[in-house]
């Protein structure tokens, strides 16, 4: 059995998130919360607020034992990009890309 948690539409790079994303993968929950707690990245606040979610969830809605779980999936996908335009020489415009990100993290038991 395995508790998510969604975090939809965040406003940072997804390139930035996965980063992150790749430290926890795997950990322990306690692991992955102190590693989130020193990581000096923008998506480790985020994340953090994310797993503790995940860890709720496993304990009220699935009764699992919070000391036996471990982060089993951690995933960023893009989300929709928001496009806005920067004043360039000559008149024209270049597209700026504001990207944001879906983020998901699930949680198991250890067997």
């Amino acid at each position: 059995m395995e508790a998510k948690a969604y975090l939809s539409t965040i406003r940072i790079s997804p390139r930035k998130v996965k980063i992150v994303c790749d430290l926890i993968r795997g950990k322990d929950v306690g692991y992955a919360r102190a590693i989130l707690m020193q990581t000096p990245k923008a998506a480790a606040q985020p994340l953090l607020k994310l797993l503790n979610s995940a860890c709720a969830n496993a304990e009220v809605n699935h009764q699992m034992d919070t000391d036996a779980l471990y982060v089993s999936t951690v995933y960023a996908n893009p989300g929709p990009i928001m496009k806005r335009g920067r004043p360039r020489a000559q008149g024209r415009s270049y597209r700026i890309n504001k990207r944001t990100t879906h983020i998901t993290i699930g949680v198991s038991e250890k067997q």
